[in-house]
């Protein structure tokens, strides 16, 4: 079976599970290597040297693995260029990942910007719903939820209702100030991006 034959296609995570990791990556505090060679080599380093386990989790051929080591292959088809980019930056700078989330859930919160559709439900009237482009900051105490949830394995579906919860109480309800009983729901989220 050829390399490209192993190849499996990465299946797609919703855009707030996307989001986190983006969100991460903006403080890291120098650029993860660039290169398939540079990559392959610091991924081999944090699987303690095993090219059978870093090919399993890339899904290619333990030698291909080795020829991108030794740089005699060098451009990686578009799949297995995504994977060496996401897998790279999942594992660079643990300690300024974790040290920004802290943060978030103790004492700094996230800002998020986010399109979608959302909808409401109150007693008394309220807005029809639609399309609406926001951004707001979310406290500490839902961060410190949303990452609990995305480090424990969570959907998408398991984290829109608690990142819509947080956006309404900063965006909606002005930290229980006006709006009291509105809940907001989205779907169709165009696009969402978190920031520490």
């Amino acid at each position: 079976m050829s390399d490209h034959e192993q190849q499996q296609s990465v299946p797609r995570r919703g855009k707030v599970l996307e989001a986190l990791p983006r969100a991460e990556r903006k403080v890291f505090t120098r650029p993860a290597p660039k290169s398939a060679k540079a990559q392959v080599k610091f991924l081999l380093t944090r699987a303690k040297g095993s090219t059978k386990a870093l090919a399993e989790r890339l899904g290619v051929s333990r030698r291909a693995v080795e020829r991108y080591r030794a740089g005699t292959l060098t451009t990686p088809q578009k799949r297995l260029q995504a994977a060496l980019v996401e897998e790279t930056e999942s594992e660079w700078q643990p300690q300024v990942r974790a040290q920004a989330r802290e943060q978030a859930a103790t004492s700094s919160g996230m800002m998020v910007e986010v399109t979608a559709y959302f909808g409401f439900t109150c007693t008394g009237s309220s807005d029809d719903g639609r399309e609406r482009s926001i951004t707001t900051a979310i406290s500490p105490t839902y961060a410190k939820q949303i990452l609990e949830l995305q480090e424990a394995g969570a959907t998408e579906e398991d984290l829109h209702p608690i990142v819509t919860e947080a956006i309404t109480e900063s965006y909606f309800t002005e930290w229980g100030t006006r709006a009291a009983g509105l809940r907001a729901d989205f779907t169709h989220v165009s696009q969402i991006e978190f920031r520490f």
